[in-house]
């Protein structure tokens, strides 16, 4: 071993412990690229291998009544790889022993073989016996929610007639990775699950024998989604057909490429970040061990070592360090990704998970962790290089102590002696002390932006739950119905107030940007389901025009006074311009709204409903729930408390866990870049140290001047802290601000106020350890001169 690579090796064992917070500073940065690309890829590469299993359709589409010969035409269509035509329909369930309804989606299964389509994966069991009118398969999620196993049974209200069902299999389908129920934001598979049935047994129940109502497609490689869409429509238009839709804005597979946008989105924004602060603890550490071994250097140069290998030697010590940290990151990193895999599995229903780990994950963390320790130890050894062996080789100049102020304001009368020592040192070495805060600075930014996302998910909560959908329960209609259901709705037991909802399937399009979305029918001034702007003001509907949610506007580019062109997708197809006349805030999905009266007249009907939202007395509520099991117009209810108390559940898994797993990491930043600072000033100031100590100075005494400094800095970092936190936290909300779900950036003080303590903490546990080296000086040996 030659004696440079000896010297790494003393250097490592001597600054071990500083070696070490870097190296963690490092391992935070490559663990966050580790678990959020190998999660995204673990879970993009399992929905890969189900969907092409499984095959999952490309394209999607309603149909009221259209006949089973019109499949023949549909397969003609240019592109069209395979067609499955099906029943499907959403019906009311009575499951023993739960008192509110649940909501199930029907869909038929052939009785002379698989779909072609949306194969279902069978976990247990069996499928229905051919035209077995009772015989049903049902989705896991639900299954393990009301504990059924093959040979359970249940009761659903088919087209106005109540069936006892029995399972005979448990399944899964790439149609239903993620599960949601009508009215709902959040998977609740205890009020909502899907259901295979015999095609022949559904057909027979809803009066389509020959018939189909859902129709999904699988496309050609290089066919045009779009041209295929405009055919099927002109094909399905006369049948009711409700516009057909691709993949991205299938809901199952919809929310599942959110969540893979929020990894992906995480691993573009916060790893910089972490290695940035690894590049400022490899500069501060690498320009103080540069500056104390000044007089190795010369010697080294005198000795005719050349500059390129004393160069190197540095960079060998910072990539030893950088090593460690990719191998703690990487270990780390991999651990983290399969959990938040698992975790997301809890979420997204796949009969398998694969885990991906990919070589490149990992070069990609040692390379960026390499570069970002080269940049911060380039100032360093550029110095190095241009070090001269004679003016290495000398002492260091004594620094120029100065006034700071005025003698008159007679500064020491005010301090004691030990206090003004430690204001002289930052005086005189101001540029150190800068980046010093700079590192706690960070450390505390750091911590802001993890902690950050607690806040805004209660803003979301309060806004959606407490201030706009203040509605006991929401009912979905099996079909549009006349305004006569308002008064029948009121009649129920426990109904208190009813407010009538109408939605319309569109396509909205300015200029070149285009979204389907839904245009809800309101009352002009809603009282249980109320509509806010961006400032949270009430906001009452005009008579004319759209309101459209922020989100919605933003990606059509429009405002307010702007026409937007409005494709009906239902009824009387045909394309309409409307004006922009207000903008709502929503947090979920992309939405319009009008006046009900004036989305009638552009219908050109009468007044219809398709939904409504009701405001129930709780001490009927047993009464009201009873009632609506026997309504053979209701396809599906959401309890308002239910569906807070499931959302709550699921986001306190995700945020908490996810926030938990980023905090921690930021944690060990936050101490390493104290430590690191705390560490290296010893070092510099040991032989001032062990002279005071040697002129009479008590340990305590020498370690309050260290300390002393130490607080300064670390409670000047926290203001500007706070502002750069509320930058990052910024930055990371726009990365993942997605179609169907966003959230305002939220910060409150008391998430400002733990950021700081975390850090102060950090602080105070370095000044400890601190402290037992101090105690621990050795006074003959520091104070040996260097000449």
């Amino acid at each position: 071993m030659r004696t440079l690579d000896r010297k790494v090796l003393r250097d490592l064992r001597r600054l071990w412990a500083q070696a070490l917070a870097i190296a963690l500073v490092v391992a935070g940065g490559a663990a966050t690229i580790v678990l959020s690309v190998g999660s995204m890829r673990s879970l993009d590469e399992t929905r890969t291998a189900y969907y092409e299993r499984y095959r999952f359709a490309d394209v999607f589409v309603s149909v009221r009544h259209a006949p089973k010969t019109l499949i023949a035409e549909i397969a003609k269509i240019p592109g069209v790889a395979a067609v499955d035509a099906r029943i499907a329909k959403l019906a009311l369930l009575d499951i023993p022993e739960m008192r509110e309804p649940a909501t199930g989606q029907f869909v038929s299964l052939p009785d002379d073989g698989e779909p072609a389509l949306n194969l279902l994966y069978l976990r247990s069991g069996r499928t229905p016996e051919p035209g077995s009118a009772s015989e049903v398969v049902i989705y896991e999620g639900f299954a393990k929610a009301h504990a059924f196993v093959p040979g359970s049974r249940f009761s659903a209200i088919l087209n106005g007639r109540k069936r006892e069902l029995v399972v005979v299999g448990i399944g899964l389908s790439p149609e239903f990775v993620y599960a949601i129920g009508p009215g709902d934001r959040m998977p609740d598979d205890r009020t909502f699950g899907v259901i295979w049935m015999s095609e022949r047994a559904l057909a027979s129940a809803y009066g389509l024998e020959g018939a189909f109502s859902s129709v999904n497609l699988k496309l050609l490689r290089g066919a045009s989604e779009r041209e295929v869409i405009v055919r099927l429509d002109a094909l399905l238009d006369p049948y009711g057909g409700q516009a057909a839709y691709g993949r991205k804005e299938q809901l199952s597979d919809g929310f599942l490429e959110h969540g893979l946008d929020m990894l992906r989105s995480t691993g573009q924004t916060i790893p910089p970040i972490f290695f940035l602060v690894a590049a400022f603890l490899v500069n501060l550490t690498l320009g103080r061990l540069v500056e104390l071994e000044r007089e190795q250097i010369g010697l080294f140069k005198a000795l005719g070592y050349r500059d390129q290998t004393i160069a190197a030697h540095y960079l060998k010590f910072i990539t030893s360090i950088v090593a460690l940290g990719v191998v703690i990151g990487s270990i780390v990193g991999m651990l983290l990704g399969a959990y938040i895999t698992r975790l997301y599995g809890q979420y997204y229903r796949f009969p398998f998970l694969v885990f991906v780990q990919s070589s490149d994950i990992y070069a990609a963390a040692a390379a960026l962790s390499l570069g970002a320790a080269i940049l911060g130890a380039n100032r360093s050894i550029r110095d190095v290089v241009r070090l001269a062996p004679a003016v290495a080789m000398l002492p260091p100049a004594p620094p120029r102590f100065r006034h700071v102020l005025d003698p008159k304001f007679a500064i020491d009368r005010l301090v004691s002696q030990p206090t003004l020592m430690m204001l002289r040192n930052l005086s005189r070495r101001p540029l150190r002390a800068i980046f010093t805060t700079l590192g706690m600075t960070l450390a505390t930014a750091i911590l802001i932006m993890s902690l950050y996302a607690g806040d805004s998910m209660e803003q979301v909560i309060d806004v959606t739950y407490f201030m706009t959908d203040r509605q006991d329960a929401a009912v979905r209609l099996v079909d549009r119905r006349p305004e006569s259901v308002v008064a029948a709705m009121g009649r129920i037991p426990g109904v208190v107030a009813v407010e009538p909802y109408r939605e319309v399937p569109v396509r909205i399009r300015y200029g070149t940007a285009e979204r389907r979305t839904i245009i809800s029918g309101r009352p002009p001034n809603p009282d249980l389901n109320r509509i806010v702007d961006a400032a949270l003001r009430s906001v009452v509907l005009p008579e004319t025009g759209l309101a459209l949610s922020a989100a919605l506007a933003r990606i059509l580019g429009v405002g307010i006074g702007d026409f937007v062109e409005i494709d009906l997708l239902e009824g009387q197809r045909r394309s309409v311009s409307l004006p922009v006349t207000g903008l709502v805030e929503d947090y979920f999905g992309l939405r319009a709204m009008m006046d009900g009266q004036a989305l009638s007249r552009l219908m050109r009907e009468a007044l219809t409903v398709t939904s409504v939202n009701l405001s129930l007395d709780e001490s009927q509520l047993d009464d009201f729930l009873a009632a609506v099991k026997r309504l053979p117009t209701v396809a599906g209810m959401a309890l308002h408390s239910m569906s807070l108390a499931r959302f709550r559940e699921s986001l306190a898994l995700y945020v908490n866990t996810i926030a938990t797993v980023y905090t921690g990491l930021a944690i060990i930043i936050a101490f390493g870049v104290v430590y690191n600072s705390a560490r290296t000033s010893l070092s510099e100031r040991a032989r001032e140290l062990a002279s005071l100590r040697v002129l009479g100075f008590t340990p305590g005494e020498v370690f309050r001047i260290l300390v002393l400094e130490l607080a300064i800095l670390t409670l000047l970092a926290q203001p500007p802290a706070w502002v750069i936190g509320y930058g990052f936290a910024w930055l990371v909300s726009k990365q993942l601000a997605g179609e169907l779900m966003r959230a305002p950036l939220l910060l409150e003080n008391f998430t400002y106020v733990l950021a700081s303590a975390i850090v102060i903490v950090a602080a105070t546990l370095s000044a400890l350890v601190i402290r037992r080296r101090v105690n621990r000086l050795d006074l003959v040996a520091v104070l040996k001169t260097r000449e």
